[in-house]
């Protein structure tokens, strides 16, 4: 478990390096392509870090709030926040909000900046359709999010695809817009067709090409944090029962989306017959993670 943890968190920082630098050549581009210079890319940085602040703060609040979520009370789900309060002193961390979507389908997830500003949200239906393991395996998946920090990580990640998709997409249209015939028409040159075809060529991959990053980080981090789980409360085949539940039940989650679909400890916009490439998946197979579980 500790060297599945250890390897998750290299990958995991080598992605983000990675996107760090698709963030660098992006601003590069952005100053040379368009003829703004440094002050059109100091502005778009500005701007990009303001949206990137306001969504960091505001991330559980968005969340919720795109999620239709409201606060869980011990007097109407005791049940719930017992779970969530013992676990808190297994994890050894601040006990997090604990929220409620009023909605058949089994799925929770976790969200916030850190532990001491994390949420936990699950929704009727995993109270209702789980016994107790099956409910501690699946606290204890999201309970682990916090404590590993993947909730900033996911959050940190997000924030960087949209700033990398508002650069690209600026780029775009401002050499459309004859951003280049304010340099005098140095585009002429065949050194300066080959980087205008390169900014383009970048422009445009780049968001692609960090969405599949945001999704291989997604995935590794659900491999970990299923890990923590186990750690947390020594039964692994709670959090395994937990997830064939889940993956066996039709009901769709009504309030999830594309924004917000990361976030579950399972798709919740998978279809009923389990296609979806896993490329573009924000999670690894169901099917591989319970077997990861069983051989703990």
């Amino acid at each position: 478990m500790y060297e599945q943890i250890a390897a998750n968190k290299r990958k995991s920082a080598v992605l983000v390096f990675l996107f760090v630098l698709f963030i660098a050549a992006l601003g590069y581009a952005f100053s040379t392509l368009t003829g703004w210079g440094t002050p059109g890319l100091v502005a778009a940085v500005v701007f990009a870090l303001i949206s990137a602040l306001g969504s960091y703060y505001a991330s559980d609040k968005i969340a919720l709030s795109i999620s239709q979520a409201r606060p869980a009370t011990k007097e109407e789900f005791p049940y719930l926040v017992n779970v969530v309060e013992g676990l808190t002193i297994a994890a050894g961390i601040p006990a997090p909000r604990c929220y409620v979507i009023d909605d058949t389908a089994p799925n929770a997830f976790a969200t916030g900046r850190d532990p001491k500003h994390a949420v936990v949200c699950v929704t009727t239906g995993l109270l209702q359709k789980m016994d107790r393991a099956e409910l501690e395996g699946v606290v204890a998946h999201e309970m682990s999010h916090i404590r590993f920090y993947d909730i900033r990580l996911m959050t940190l990640v997000v924030v960087m695809v949209g700033i990398m998709a508002l650069l690209s997409d600026w780029i775009l249209r401002s050499f459309l817009w004859g951003g280049r015939a304010r340099r005098g028409g140095r585009d002429k040159n065949g050194g300066e067709a080959i980087l205008i075809a390169i900014g383009l060529l970048l422009a445009v991959l780049a968001p692609i090409a960090a969405t599949l990053i945001r999704m291989a980080i997604s995935r590794k981090r659900e491999f970990l944090a299923d890990a923590g789980a186990a750690q947390l409360t020594r039964y692994p085949a709670g959090l395994a029962s937990a997830l064939r539940k889940i993956a066996a039940d039709r009901e769709p989650l009504e309030a999830a989306n594309k924004a917000t679909a990361h976030l579950y400890i399972a798709n919740p916009l998978l279809d009923h017959k389990g296609k979806l490439n896993k490329l573009f998946s924000t999670h690894p197979p169901i099917e591989e993670r319970i077997a990861a579980l069983e051989k703990r």
